[in-house]
């Protein structure tokens, strides 16, 4: 069975849980405008007229689609009815809809996740008009919930491509750590970097003008940006976030280097202390992290001993979901702040994959934030790949 497969079949079970009946995908020239949600449902394919791509808990599998490009449609074997049409589409889903009969119609609208938000304006307006004078009209309701659990729930062949993504990205990691020498520019490591890339066959898991970000001691600004021409020195912490994208999913660590000086034989104790809590609230709210609580009272558990430890606290959420995209929606493990809408009282479920990230800074050393992935199962949060427990030492 093909990942498609897998996951239109989970869909159609989720439809089922929430109970939906009716799921109603809608887009136009995916070339330039593309659903998230359609690499779930057609993979990389693009779709150039009106589509119309729905599921009911009955498990109907119906796709409304240009004739054009009707035959390659079929050829993906995952839709039991495949509708063509010529000149317009709006009679035909009109029809196929009140032939339906839903008592809802979930569109891909939402506040909270992007990742659920594929609806553009004017094409809500087209369907508005489609169903104006029936009774459809007005259920129409957003899918959201159905989306955020097709793209959190992950498949075994999901978690095996993001197993590998996370196993490359360590290789990676190692290579780069016994790669740097004093002197070398935090650019000339990631083009390192980007050459290893290219050795495994991997993609980006965001752009690659920041990706890697390479953080060299103290004066570096923390953040979603670059590499620069700031310079190796003994006595500097270097902090590392990258992620590469293997078969379509992706990877996203934060790692910690310490530049020894002359006579060092490990890092200082201010820099060993700061390093020591972040592993402790990494930990702390891994432990916590099981089915049916809320993103929110994870975030508080590693915020907490992080300020209870004297550092500010830090100005992000602790970890995101990880998939398709690095930043991949849903439930977010992150505190009620107004940027991140309703995510952080989402409910966690089995099958998700999620980052822990805090960090702070050292005075005068640089940076340390660690970013762990993590699948959440039934025996709670396990890691994807080994954690870095130790502070890697690059001698000066």
């Amino acid at each position: 069975m093909s990942l498609i497969q897998e996951k239109v079949d989970q869909a159609i079970e989720i439809l089922k849980e929430q109970d939906i009946d009716l799921w109603l995908t809608f887009v136009r020239e995916t070339s330039g405008v593309r659903d998230p949600v359609l690499d779930f449902l057609i993979g990389g394919n693009d779709l150039t007229w009106h589509s119309a791509i729905i599921f009911t808990k009955k498990g109907e599998k119906i796709f409304i689609v240009g004739n054009l490009e009707k035959d390659a449609i079929a050829r993906m074997n995952v839709y039991s009815e495949i509708i063509g049409y010529d000149k317009s589409i709006k009679e035909i889903l009109r029809e196929t809809i009140l032939r339906l009969d839903p008592e809802q119609i979930a569109v891909n609208t939402s506040r909270n996740n992007v990742h659920a938000d594929g609806l553009t304006h004017s094409m809500y307006e087209e369907l508005w008009e489609t169903l104006a004078g029936t009774l459809y009209a007005d259920r129409i309701v957003g899918a959201e919930p159905v989306i955020n659990a097709l793209r959190g729930r992950k498949t075994q062949a999901e978690l095996a491509l993001i197993q590998k993504a996370v196993e490359i990205t360590d290789e990676i990691y190692k290579k780069t750590f016994a790669f740097i020498k004093v002197g070398m520019t935090e650019i000339e490591i990631a083009n390192y970097m980007h050459g290893l890339m290219k050795e495994y066959g991997v993609s980006y898991a965001w752009s690659a003008e920041n990706n890697p970000a390479v953080n060299a001691g103290p004066d570096k600004a923390i953040g979603h940006t670059g590499p620069t021409d700031i310079r190796i020195e003994p006595g500097q912490v270097i902090h590392f976030d990258f992620g590469v994208k293997y078969q379509g999913y992706c990877s996203d660590i934060q790692r910690v280097a310490y530049v020894l000086r002359e006579g060092e034989t490990e890092a200082p104790p201010e820099v060993q202390r700061g390093f020591i809590t972040i592993r402790t609230a990494i930990e702390q709210s891994r432990g916590a992290m099981k089915a049916g609580v809320t993103g929110n009272s994870i975030d508080v558990i590693s915020r907490e001993v992080v300020t209870d430890s004297g550092y500010p606290e830090y100005m992000y959420a602790l970890g995101h979901q990880l998939g398709r995209v690095a930043h991949d929606g849903g439930a977010l493990l992150g505190p009620q702040w107004e940027k991140y809408g309703d995510s952080p009282k989402q409910k966690l479920e089995v099958g998700q994959v999620f980052t822990i990230e805090p960090g702070l800074a050292v005075p005068n050393y640089g940076y340390i934030g660690l970013e762990e992935d993590v699948v959440l199962t039934d025996r709670g949060a396990l890691y994807i790949g080994d954690p870095q427990r130790e502070i890697v030492l690059i001698k000066g």
